[in-house]
């Protein structure tokens, strides 16, 4: 049966034309190349159009109106009447007058890559924390836009010419309104995004009285961080060859060893260029890294671009705080690393989440670094020492109690619970000598 829905979207793919800027003026990660024009089509088909051309501009410094210079939108126009194309997609950001200016020069729709990281956003966003940030990046990135396209109407009137039939008037007090509407709707959307980050936190504390440690698995977008979630955890995320596929964190259980259980989350990959307001407006999600005992940071070996990435990565964890966690780098995909040496030393791990190759490694790696000194004993308690049976079901792990001769508890303890119940031990637990004793 044909998929109508699909089918829609066949029909309704945007045709559009990459356009990339190198100034020697610009700092080098605002720069185009022709990889970050690659990732830029490969964001347009994950939004569901398709790239039919490219351009790339070299030149000193941008040009103040249209960004990339009269003679160059020129071309940009002629290739989009070649082929067909709807709209145009700059690779850099541009200022919301540039953005109106190229949009009229050009004569189709143009917007950057922030604008089509937003659109890919608000696709994928699923759970309604997702959505909410979304939102709120999407009025922040319209708000400077809005005055944009009102401010040719002032500069009209400003310049003695007369206002257009129907704006004198109410179209600033238009502005102003959807103004204050937009300002308004930024002011909630951040009021439930704290709501959101209150439940959260509130779920943390929960947590943390459960002593289970928190794993972050962060790395650039399509590096495989579903893929080594579902293998660590045999969980059922969708794990698919498109960037931004996870947007919302996924949690889950990973039995590490009898005595340690994590919580393991999948947050939303990192992207070169990604929008100083989508970081904020995504501190929620990503909020996980600041509270997590470990970070996973999942790096594609099989990317020639590896390093570049890994740096973009290296960069927003330090701008969410979480630079001082302890981090270990799994380099992924090593089934198809193209180097002589797979990457190698005491906080890197070299795994296919495709063929499970390295996964007991990784898991023992894990193990070492979150292992909290937990026990699993078995204790025979008098029947007048039942008091301590409650100290247990609140501070321990209780698996199985049996009443017989003595109550027999088997628990997993902390070291500190351990010290409190030592003399009912029979099982799993010995006092260490102490060095005379030998």
């Amino acid at each position: 049966m044909i998929d109508k829905h699909n089918v829609h979207m066949d029909e309704a793919r945007n045709r559009c034309v990459l356009v990339g800027l190198s100034a020697y003026s610009l700092p080098r990660e605002d720069n185009a190349t022709e990889t970050s024009l690659e990732e830029l089509a490969a964001l347009v088909e994950t939004a569901g159009g398709e790239a039919v051309g490219m351009v790339l501009q070299n030149r000193d410094t941008p040009e103040a109106r249209t960004f990339i210079g009269e003679g160059k939108v020129w071309e940009v126009r002629e290739l989009v009447q070649a082929q067909g194309a709807d709209m145009v997609v700059f690779d850099n950001e541009l200022s919301p007058s540039q953005q109106r200016v190229l949009t009229e020069d050009i004569g189709v729709q143009v917007i950057d890559r922030a604008g089509l990281i937003l659109d890919i956003f608000a696709q994928r966003a699923r759970t309604r924390e997702g959505r909410l940030q979304v939102e709120l990046a999407q009025y922040k990135y319209l708000l400077p836009r809005l005055t944009g396209m009102w401010g040719h109407l002032v500069r009209q009137t400003a310049s003695g010419g007369k206002s257009p039939i129907g704006t004198r008037g109410p179209g600033e007090t238009q502005l102003e309104t959807d103004r204050r509407h937009i300002r308004r709707k930024i002011a909630k959307l951040s009021e439930d995004l704290e709501e959101v980050r209150r439940v959260r936190a509130v779920q943390r504390d929960r947590r943390e009285k459960n002593e289970v440690p928190v794993v972050a698995i962060v790395g650039y977008t399509n590096a495989g961080k579903s893929t080594l979630l579902n293998a660590l955890t045999d969980a059922d995320i969708p794990a698919r060859n498109r960037l931004f596929d996870t947007l919302d964190t996924t949690t889950r259980t990973l039995e590490i060893s009898d005595t340690l259980t994590v919580l393991i989350s999948d947050t939303v990959g990192f992207i070169r260029k990604l929008p100083h307001h989508l970081v904020e407006a995504f501190k929620a999600t990503l909020e996980e890294l600041t509270y997590a005992d470990l970070i996973l940071h999942v790096i594609d070996a099989s990317n020639p671009e590896w390093r570049d990435q890994a740096a973009v990565v290296e960069k927003l964890i330090e701008q969410l705080g979480a630079a001082t966690t302890p981090r270990i780098d799994v380099f992924n995909k090593s089934d198809v690393y193209v180097g002589d040496i797979k990457p190698h030393g005491e906080d890197i791990v070299s795994i296919s989440a495709k063929t499970h190759e390295g996964l007991d490694r990784l898991l023992a790696m894990i193990g070492k670094r979150l292992d909290t000194g937990f026990y699993r004993v078995t204790l025979a308690l008098p029947y007048d020492k039942g008091g301590i049976l409650e100290t247990l079901y609140r501070d321990a792990k209780v698996e199985s109690v049996e009443y017989d001769a003595t109550i027999q508890v088997v628990a997993v303890c902390s070291e500190k619970t351990v010290g409190q119940v030592k003399d009912y031990i029979i099982d799993g637990w010995t006092q260490p000598k102490e060095f005379w004793e030998d």
